[in-house]
């Protein structure tokens, strides 16, 4: 019983919670899928608890069939990934790797990645992972090279042209003086003479082509016509016996080059192929594809624009193949894997490339090499239907 007035009940305090609009948790889902790189959740089992849309693309399977997987079961056996992994549930700690290979069924050959993976806050076995393709960086990187090799050839090619070109041409001059009153036993040492004279001109020519800085002649061309040129030539030669696969897309604009030096890029790349067949030409391949990818987009020194290269033409054969230390080097001058070769071949096509303003790649797997190229297309000034092939 209380007196002087009515007993006040205590209520017990509250819990004080936090509520997440559940908009918000779609935003962040949302965001997770916009974004451009492939991002994972990995749970304590090791299963895929949620995947972006660029994660569907890199593992060619859709968001519904990774949560149904394992990263175990999405990734080759012994892929680092998977140690990786094992690493962030068993320390709790962040960690960024780079040049990882990731390879899986879905897709030949690997993929070089740069990988950060790290625990959840509130659930530190939860890990969330993002994969970083190195593609791109490494074309900027190559671009880079191509142009800072071909400066110091075009450097040389001008001491070269001087300092030994002359001479040569006296040399060769004495020897056909000398040639008419030989003995046949001797002659033929004034024509060797001669040949090798010839053989060190030429190649003191094509080392000059890298000193010319001049702007080429650019129209519209047509790279269908060019292909199938270069392809001509191949099949009447050294390309005899091997089978060419063309992948085209019809659809293709005009890339704005010159048609010469774009039949001489791809028929060296092409050459190149056969070579790399070998003696087994009745088994070799080279796939000739074209397509059209217009979210490549490259920062050009010195320029404030980013440009698009959408314009894509691949060669691709199952020869040997190139040995792993040549492939930082490859497109440098003086490198090559042939016995009689110069190894200015590559440094020229790169420098073609430079000029017309795109880039060269190459990915390199067992029987399986290609040589990317990515172009810019011709630009109209009002648009109008595509051009027939």
């Amino acid at each position: 019983m209380t007196t002087g007035g009515t007993s006040a009940r205590k209520e017990p305090p509250r819990p004080i919670t936090t509520i997440v609009p559940v908009s918000a948790q779609v935003d962040t889902e949302a965001l997770l899928s916009a974004l451009p790189h492939p991002i994972l959740q990995i749970g304590p089992d090791r299963r895929i608890l949620f995947g972006n849309a660029a994660a569907e693309s890199f593992f060619s399977m859709s968001a519904t069939m990774l949560r149904r997987s394992r990263i175990d079961d999405v990734v080759a056996f012994g892929c680092p990934l998977l140690t990786l992994i094992e690493q962030v549930q068993a320390t709790n700690a962040t960690v960024n790797e780079y040049a990882i290979e990731v390879a899986t069924p879905r897709f030949a050959g690997a993929k070089l990645v740069d990988v950060y993976a790290g625990p959840l806050p509130e659930e530190p076995q939860t890990i969330f992972l993002m994969l970083q393709q190195r593609s791109m960086a490494q074309m900027i990187e190559r671009q880079l090279t191509h142009r800072a090799a071909a400066r110091s050839v075009s450097g040389m090619a001008g001491v070269l042209a001087h300092e030994i070109k002359n001479p040569l041409s006296g040399i060769r001059g004495a020897a056909q003086l000398l040639e008419p009153g030989l003995s046949d036993e001797d002659r033929a040492l004034t024509q060797l003479i001669c040949a090798e004279t010839d053989r060190i001109r030429n190649l003191v020519d094509r080392m000059e082509v890298f000193g010319d800085e001049r702007p080429i002649n650019k129209d519209a061309v047509n790279i269908h016509d060019v292909l199938n040129h270069v392809r001509r030539i191949a099949e009447s030669g050294f390309a005899r016996q091997v089978r060419f696969v063309e992948d085209y897309d019809p659809s293709l604009p005009a890339v704005l080059g010159n048609r010469d030096k774009l039949v001489q890029v791809f028929l060296n790349l092409v050459k190149n192929a056969a070579e790399a067949i070998g003696d087994r030409p009745e088994v070799g391949r080279i796939v000739m594809t074209t397509a059209f990818r217009p979210g490549v987009r490259l920062s050009i020194p010195g320029a404030n624009t980013r440009v698009s290269l959408p314009l894509m033409i691949q060669i691709e054969d199952n020869g040997c193949g190139v040995p792993e230390h040549l492939k930082p080097h490859l497109f440098d001058p003086f490198v090559t894997t042939k016995t009689s070769g110069s190894g200015l071949g590559l440094a020229l096509v790169a420098k073609i490339i430079s000029d017309h303003g795109g880039v060269i790649e190459c990915e390199n797997e067992p029987k399986r090499t290609v040589f990317r190229v990515l172009l810019p297309m011709q630009q109209r000034a009002r648009p109008t239907s595509a051009e027939p092939l």
